[in-house]
This record gives structure tokens, sequence and C-alpha cells, in this order.
């Protein structure tokens, strides 16, 4: 290796989020490529980060062999830390973003994403909100990381969860994630199905309570409190082995730039339902790993999630199915490999 990095990844956000999950996924297989320092805060897999100041300090010289050193950023406050060292201390580096927005940027993020050296783009919708847009390239899960139980019924039985059987919908307690549409499918479908308990896996922010504590005084009214689960949020350690624990996962956004739950639920055998909205419908292979339904129809979300449910040859196929196209098109090996060209494109322009 290197004495000097040749590739800096920025996370500096200290909550575990969808953009965490990928970055961290990427990286450890970056790791086994490229002399790799994490710069910001902890992710699962991957050494202790070294602060940006420190980052910043390391970049003062190129690594050996290499013409400039590569910092892979995700975030606004993350490109800015990458324009100053660049562009004010003149590091000897380039800036990699990756964008999964599928809406135009404010102003401020344009104008920063414009001084990027290379975007990769999750979509050919995201593409089209940037510039400089050298590949574009899905994101990816860890195969190895999120796979299929042995024994979905005793995995589930060892979550401590009631029920037989469990689904769940993961992401911020908020409107624009959708989980009051999750709870209007939960009210349609939980009586039809007596063995299932429903979680809702996340946290609400302080703004969010009032939203939260609406959607527990309407479970309440239903009679199914004791149906429908609020655990908060699971760790990224955690979280594989709830997920091929399940026997669905339901995520109806309003709005989703990307969106990883449903793709860790394939990796996980666990099929699908979600809204028409970030990379879900090509996650759905056509119907048969997942099934997609217009935004905010929790009417056609339930009978999907019931068909899925009660038929088990249905169910089976589409697990299977789900594993195999996670494997073979959407592996954070794959993805990896796709941004490590744009480095070594970036690196052998000089």
């Amino acid at each position: 290796m290197a004495d000097v990095p040749e590739l800096y990844v920025t996370n500096f956000n200290k909550n575990f989020t969808g953009v965490s999950a990928t970055a961290a996924g990427v990286a450890r297989q970056q790791a086994k490529t490229y002399d790799l320092r994490l710069v910001g805060q902890p992710l699962p897999g991957l050494p202790a980060p070294i602060s940006a100041r420190a980052a910043t300090a390391l970049s003062r010289t190129a690594p050996s062999g290499k013409p400039f050193a590569i910092w892979h950023v995700r975030r606004n406050t993350e490109m800015r830390a990458a324009l100053w060292a660049r562009d004010v201390l003149r590091r000897p580096i380039r800036i990699v973003f990756t964008s999964a927005a599928q809406r135009r940027h404010s102003a401020f993020p344009r104008w920063l994403i414009s001084r990027m050296d290379a975007v990769v783009a999750t979509s050919d919708a995201a593409a089209g909100f940037v510039p400089h847009v050298r590949a574009v390239v899905p994101h990816g899960v860890d195969t190895d990381l999120f796979h299929p139980a042995e024994d979905r019924a005793a995995a589930w039985a060892q979550t401590g969860f009631p029920g037989q059987r469990g689904l769940a919908t993961v992401g911020r307690i908020r409107p624009e994630k959708g989980t009051d549409v999750f709870v209007d499918t939960m009210l349609e479908l939980l009586p039809q199905v007596p063995d299932v308990t429903a979680l809702v896996i996340g946290r609400a922010a302080p703004k969010h309570q009032a939203f939260l504590d609406a959607q527990k005084a309407r479970i309440a009214e239903a009679g199914l409190t004791g149906r429908i689960l609020f655990p908060g949020e699971v760790g990224p350690e955690e979280m594989p082995a709830l997920m091929r624990a399940l026997s669905l996962v339901v995520n109806l956004p309003r709005y989703e730039g990307y969106g990883m739950v449903p793709l860790e639920a394939m990796a996980s055998g666990v099929p699908f339902v979600a809204s028409d909205t970030g990379h879900y419908r090509a996650f759905s292979a056509q119907g048969t790993t997942g099934r997609v339904v217009a935004l905010e129809d929790s009417t056609a979300a339930a009978a999907e999630a019931r068909t899925l449910l009660m038929n088990a040859e249905t169910h089976a196929a589409s697990a299977q199915r789900a594993r195999a196209v996670a494997e073979a098109e959407f592996s954070t090996a794959r993805e990896a490999a796709a941004i490590n060209a744009v480095y070594e494109a970036l690196w052998a322009a000089g």
C-alpha cells in the first residue's frame, strides 16, 4: 500500500442513514483495492475514521505513483470540506460526488456539485439533474452481510416480537417517508392476516413527534396497538438479522432519491411492496422480486402484500428471485468496481 492514501471516503453524518449504508458497503469493497481512509464518523466494517483536519493534512502530498488522491463525498458538508482542501489549500486531490436525488437541487448544492471533478449518478433519472456525470452506477447491497435465513420462522421467533410472521417499514418517521401511508395499509391488511406483526423501524425527529402520535392514535382506535409496533431505530449491526427474519418489507414513501431498504430485503430473500419512487421499479424486475404501487395508494399496497403473504408459492418464488437479482445486478462488489473505473479514468487523465 502507498504511504499516502489514494482514497478518502467521507462520512460526516453521525446518524446512520441510507447514505451511510451505501458508503459503508462500497468502502468495504474498495478497501480491498486501495489504501483508503474513512473521514469523519465511524461506519460498520471499516477502520476507525480520521478527522477532516487529518485528512487535509495527509492530502498535502500526492500518493505514490498517482498525480493526486481522490476524495469521495456524498453530502453538502463533505463537498465543502473537499473544496476547501482542493481550492483554498491547493491540495493535490480530485473530488468525486455520488448523486442520488431525482429532483432539482437547490442553488447552493447545485453550485457545490458544479465544482466536482466527477459525478457518479445512481440512476439515469438522477443523472439528468447534475453536471459532470462520468457514470451511472446503481447502489448495491452487501450480499454477504444481508443473506436469507436458513429458517425464517425460527429467525422471526428469535426477534422476540409477537406473531408467527413479521413485516416492516424502515426509515425516518415523517410524512415524506409515508409512515401514515404504511399505517393506512396495515389497518386494511392486518385483519386479513392474523398471524402477522408489523414493525415501524425508525425514529421521529422532535418536529415530527405530533405526526407520530397521530399515527399511534389511529392504530389504537383500530384496536391494533399490539400488532403495529414502534421499536425505534435498529443499529446497522442488528439490521441484517432482523431483515432476514421478515416475511415482507413494505416501504411507501412519497419521495425517495434511491432507497436501499427494499434492496437489503431482496438480498435477505425478502420480497417487498413499495411506492413508485426511488429506484424501486428497477429493483422489482418486472414485479418478480417485489410489487410497486402508485404513490399514496394504500389499498393497492394492502392487496399486493396480501397476495404475497397468503400464497406460499408466490412468496417463495419472489423471495428466491429477489436474492438472485440482488446478487447478479445490485451487489456492492459490482457497484465498487464501476466507481473504481471512474477513479482510474481520473488518474489516467492526470
